[in-house]
């Protein structure tokens, strides 16, 4: 389809302006953007209408849409749109597909400057039609981040009840308080809050209430009072461990051979692996759903395998032996402070091996518990999972529909039923 859009310079739809130093303005709730995003709240503004923040020295390919007051530091520029002339988000979204980097005009540290980007060539639709793309690609977006926002909701919940039954013990000083048993001096405050709380939380049904002990114990092991009857065991007893082994890198390849290679946190996304780089001799392998934990700089991250893959040895591989995906999960998460300890004493970079992690200290509590608790968290977790399979069929068809809309390759009455 022949394009006859106009077209212009980014020059004569925006004035680009600097940002200022920060650094003497007290706390308060408006986001101060640098180049890798909000640095810190401040208490002025210099802004308060929509802008794009390009750039200026850094990481050159970082914009932001801006839609609130704001400040910037001096490594990054923003904008004062001409909305007679532009949409905004329309102009953001042609923007987020030019290739920044390739204006560097610095030498030590990649920089952009205002004459260049007043240059920059701009397609420019009359203003209903970019009103029209924007809100195509805007519906996109927010959908996008809706389910961002609901996977992030839906993992706190289970956080938080791992953490009530198997780190604050909560169903344990109920059945306490209820059988009229001693509560340990450091957990007396846990137990006041829970009187406190009263009718007013929702209990567990009977069944798995029932399950939790009413009594606490001294472990001189942990140095600290738990569960009546839970064990004190090691993770490598509690949990299968396999730690990665890289195959040679000439079998290694992005074109879909073999199957997915993960080596460490570069491939790692909020929960799930991204498929970057593929293996056709595989030595150590991840089944699907096992929790994979990086183990070399930096220790620690977690993700979950979607499918079988092959393992570098940047990666173990964890299950639990009850074979639950979510006690799993976040028993690993329950493990981040533990694993930032062998980050911090890496002499040039954090790493833990097999034997370490699996003497790593875990208290047992028993294979129903863990049944129930996947029963809990596992709706919650599977939700995550269609939510993520939902955004990345978003993202593509984003990704896929951007350049050819602001192009004006295609045209908005071609994809609206699509996206309807």
């Amino acid at each position: 389809m022949e394009n006859k859009w106009g077209k212009t310079k980014l020059g004569n739809v925006l004035e680009i302006k600097y940002g200022k130093d920060h650094k003497k303005l007290n706390e308060g709730n408006i986001p101060c953007y640098g180049t890798g995003g909000i640095m810190r709240m401040v208490d002025e503004y210099l802004y308060e209408d929509i802008s794009i923040l390009i750039p200026r020295k850094g990481s050159l390919n970082n914009i932001y849409f801006i839609e609130e007051p704001f400040w910037t530091v001096d490594t990054i520029f923003w904008t004062k749109i001409n909305q007679e002339k532009t949409n905004p988000r329309f102009l953001f979204y042609q923007l987020s597909i030019i290739d920044f980097v390739s204006l560097n005009v610095g030498s030590a540290v990649p920089s952009l400057t205002v004459p260049v980007l007043n240059e920059i060539p701009i397609n420019l639709p009359p203003l209903p039609e970019q009103k029209r793309i924007a809100h195509i690609l805007g519906s996109l977006d927010d959908k996008i981040e809706l389910n961002r926002q609901m996977n992030q909701t839906l993992e706190q919940m289970a956080q938080a009840l791992f953490k009530s039954w198997f780190v604050d013990f909560d169903p344990v000083i109920d059945n306490a308080l209820a059988a009229g048993n001693p509560i340990p001096e450091e957990l007396h405050v846990k137990a006041e809050n829970r009187k406190i709380l009263g009718n007013n939380r929702k209990p567990l049904p009977e069944e798995i209430q029932k399950l939790f002990p009413n009594e606490f114990e001294y472990s001189e092991e942990l140095e600290k009072w738990v569960p009546k009857g839970w064990r004190v065991r090691s993770v490598g007893k509690e949990f299968n461990l396999t730690m990665g082994q890289s195959p040679p890198g000439s079998t290694y390849n992005e074109e879909g051979i073999g199957i997915p290679f993960f080596q460490g946190r570069t491939d790692f996304g909020f929960r799930y692996p991204k498929n970057r780089i593929f293996c056709t001799q595989p030595k150590r392998f991840a089944n699907k759903s096992d929790v994979l934990v990086s183990v070399r700089a930096p220790v620690g991250d977690i993700n979950l395998a979607t499918e079988d893959c092959c393992i570098g040895r940047g990666i173990a591989a964890v299950r639990h032996r009850t074979g639950s995906r979510s006690y799993t999960y976040y028993s690993m998460l329950q493990l981040r402070d533990h694993f930032n300890k062998y980050e911090a004493e890496g002499t040039v970079f954090g790493s833990i091996n097999q034997k370490d992690f699996n003497n790593i200290i875990w208290l047992t509590c028993s294979p129903e518990m863990v049944k129930s608790f996947e029963k809990f968290a596992g709706n919650w977790d599977q939700k995550i999972e269609i939510n993520s399979n939902d955004t990345a069929k978003l993202i593509k068809l984003r990704d896929t529909l951007l350049p050819k809309l602001i192009s004006g390759e295609v045209r908005v009455p071609e994809f609206e039923k699509i996206i309807e």
